[in-house]
């Protein structure tokens, strides 16, 4: 917990930036029956009936010191998918960076063995050299600020139904780019001071 918490504290650093990554899951559903539309003095209705059509996995990737996110959606979040967002950040969003200071959970996928599993050794070992990753402690993901975002993605874009990733990905991306117009930042305020008070019962006792 302490390291996460030492890594939040450092002050902004455009050639190391600090990523926290987090994934979530989105249904795609469709209508079964069309919704009522607009009339004066009365909103749209939809029926509460739907059939599925899969899920979509989204990947968020949230520079809180700069308040701008990406976010990529995939069909799956598989090793080969993570391992293709990490590509994606060194070599697309985050070219000029000398190294990714990630921040993640300890999800199975989340580590260097992906990028093997996905990638030649020599392309795994580049990416590899560009990160520095921080795991947040098991039940202790609510330390990693994507998912703060994530919770903001919810509410303000996913909570209508959608019917393909195509869509979805298209409403995310307005969304995106409006917050990041924005630069919406996180004021994170929890500390290690804080935590050595607040959450001393987590901390191993001192021998006598």
């Amino acid at each position: 917990m302490e390291d996460v918490l030492s890594v939040y504290e450092r002050p902004y650093e455009p050639a190391r930036p600090l990523i926290c990554l987090d994934e979530a899951a989105k249904q795609l559903l469709v209508e079964v029956r069309a919704p009522l539309p607009l009339a004066p003095g009365q909103p749209e209705r939809v029926d509460y009936e739907y059939a599925r059509q899969g899920t979509a996995a989204l990947f968020m990737a949230f520079e809180p010191l700069a308040g701008q996110r990406h976010v990529f959606v995939h069909d799956q979040r598989t090793r080969a998918d993570f391992a293709a967002v990490i590509k994606m950040l060194v070599d697309e969003c985050y070219p000029q960076a000398e190294r990714l200071v990630l921040v993640m959970d300890q999800l199975n996928t989340h580590g260097v063995a992906s990028l093997y599993a996905a990638f030649p050794p020599a392309e795994a070992r580049r990416l590899a050299e560009k990160l520095e990753i921080h795991h947040t402690p098991k039940h202790g993901s609510w330390l990693n600020m994507a998912e703060l975002e994530l919770s903001v993605l919810a509410r303000q874009c996913l909570e209508e139904r959608m019917d393909n990733r195509e869509r979805l990905a298209r409403e995310i991306t307005a969304w995106q780019r409006a917050r990041n117009g924005h630069a919406v930042r996180v004021n994170w305020r929890f500390t290690t001071a804080d935590a050595r008070i607040k959450l001393k019962r987590l901390y191993p006792q001192p021998l006598p």
